[in-house]
């Protein structure tokens, strides 16, 4: 069971990184346009080469290769003693949804822009949540 959640996250990681985290705006009257990881990470990169590699490796690098690594115990093909490497990795990646929780924040306190969460946001969350989680039992197992 766990290696087929597992393996889901390899399709769900990346509709998360593609599906509108926040909608933001200046002031409620001029509309909000939808941010996902992705545009985010593409704005980054003109602005901020340095936080947006940060940011790269936090959504992106550190969920799929913990997840691939995971793959790779639940099928036996990679020893058990990297799994604490992956939970770290696991780790990581929360450090990203810190950083977005932050944003909206300090956004919402400067009171200039509205800023609003998006389901992708949750999507996001819930896949590194369930990919802790799987690495958790796999270690418990």
């Amino acid at each position: 069971m766990l290696r087929y959640a597992n393996l889901l996250l390899l399709i769900l990681f990346p509709l998360s990184w593609f599906a509108p985290l926040l909608r933001a705006g200046l002031l409620p009257l001029f509309g909000l346009s939808e941010i996902s990881v992705i545009s985010g990470l593409q704005s980054l990169w003109g602005s901020d080469p340095l936080l947006a590699l940060l940011v790269t490796f936090f959504a992106i690098f550190a969920p799929m290769l913990k997840t691939i690594g995971l793959a790779l115990i639940h099928f036996g093909y990679l020893r058990r003693k990297v799994l604490t490497v992956l939970e770290f990795l696991g780790k990581l990646a929360m450090a990203d949804i810190f950083l977005i929780a932050l944003y909206v924040v300090i956004v919402k306190g400067v009171g200039i822009a509205t800023v609003q969460t998006a389901w992708g946001l949750y999507v996001f969350t819930g896949c590194i949540l369930a990919s802790i989680a799987i690495s958790h039992l796999t270690h418990k197992r």
